[in-house]
């Protein structure tokens, strides 16, 4: 059960197996399926444990991870999951089609090939079927390393409350993943051929014809510097734009608007989200849990390797203007 399994620094440094793999090894989820906990995984069963609360009215300081040798464990991964949290808060899972992990810092992916002919032609009797080549790359995509080092002392640390050093994290992660969505949209920009503006200035008769730019595909997404995502919003055709209930807004034809701050405010990116790019990682977030769990907050680093691969083509537009 969960309040038995022995807690070591020692599960962070296994072989091809995560901290919570090591957890769920130990204490698998599928027992406590019917329970009360069946809702909880492997490390929030340990929170249970140890009654440490990360939010709510009772929300524990950080110290709280520090009553035992044991409980202590557990810090590296909340910082880990915050972190994470924060990442995937970011626009940075909205750009990417599929996610490749690998082991490596290069991966070579498939380059495609269907200068055959189009879809559209018909087979006669007897001919052979047109061709979608697959091969794999000629180019490998090297994955760059994003990361940033914190730095606290442990007292400074302990006497927070657990959700506030929570939101701090978060912020980082937000921050870094913001960075990593940056390269990610260079690396499209980097295969289109772009359109140019209709008239002197950004008019919505350009966001038409950018969404008439994918014929194979819809796109989904278009995504613009904070500057041109407001000077959007105040044009008339945005007067009863729609918005989720998570508060994304959507333009008159269905795509999401995003805003990144990496992108110069002479260029609008479209994508069709399902198609257009592989996120390419080497690793999780990974911290220097040793130092993290005995306290030694002066020097943290928190690194994730990450490239990108444009995938179909036409699966991604912009608009580009001096």
């Amino acid at each position: 059960m969960y309040d038995s399994v022995k807690l070591e620094k020692g599960m962070y440094h296994l072989a091809n197996q995560s901290f919570l793999d090591a957890l769920e090894h130990a204490d698998p989820s599928e027992q406590y399926l019917g329970t009360p906990l069946a809702s909880l995984d492997a490390f929030e069963r340990q929170l249970k444990r140890f009654d440490i609360h990360l939010s709510g009215e009772h929300c524990d300081k950080v110290e709280k991870f520090f009553s035992t040798t044991e409980s202590a464990v557990l810090f590296p991964e909340f910082v880990r999951r915050a972190v994470k949290q924060g990442m995937e808060e970011s626009i940075l899972p909205e750009l990417c089609a599929a996610v490749t992990k690998t082991n490596g810092t290069s991966y070579k992916g498939f380059a495609i090939d269907e200068a055959d002919g189009a879809y559209s032609e018909t087979v006669e009797q007897g001919e052979s079927l047109k061709i979608t080549a697959l091969t794999e790359a000629e180019t490998a995509i090297v994955l760059e390393k994003y990361g940033r080092v914190i730095t606290a002392s442990y007292e400074i640390v302990r006497q927070q409350r657990i959700d506030v050093f929570a939101v701090m994290l978060r912020a980082i992660g937000h921050k870094l993943a913001g960075a990593i969505a940056g390269a990610a949209l260079a690396k499209l920009g980097t295969a289109l051929t772009p359109l140019t503006l209709s008239g002197s200035t950004l008019a919505y008769a350009d966001l038409a014809a950018l969404y008439g730019e994918f014929s194979d595909y819809d796109m989904t997404t278009v995504i613009a510097s904070p500057k041109n995502v407001a000077a959007i919003l105040a044009m008339d055709e945005m007067a009863d734009h729609t918005t989720d209930a998570d508060g994304t807004i959507r333009l008159p034809f269905g795509a999401k608007l995003l805003k990144d701050s990496s992108l110069s405010d002479t260029t609008i990116i479209g994508i069709a989200k399902d198609f257009a790019l592989e996120c390419v990682t080497g690793s999780d977030v990974l911290l220097e849990t040793d130092q993290l769990i005995n306290c030694q907050l002066d020097r943290i680093a928190v690194s994730v390797r990450v490239g990108f691969q444009p995938l179909m083509e036409g699966a991604a537009a912009s608009i580009d203007w001096t």
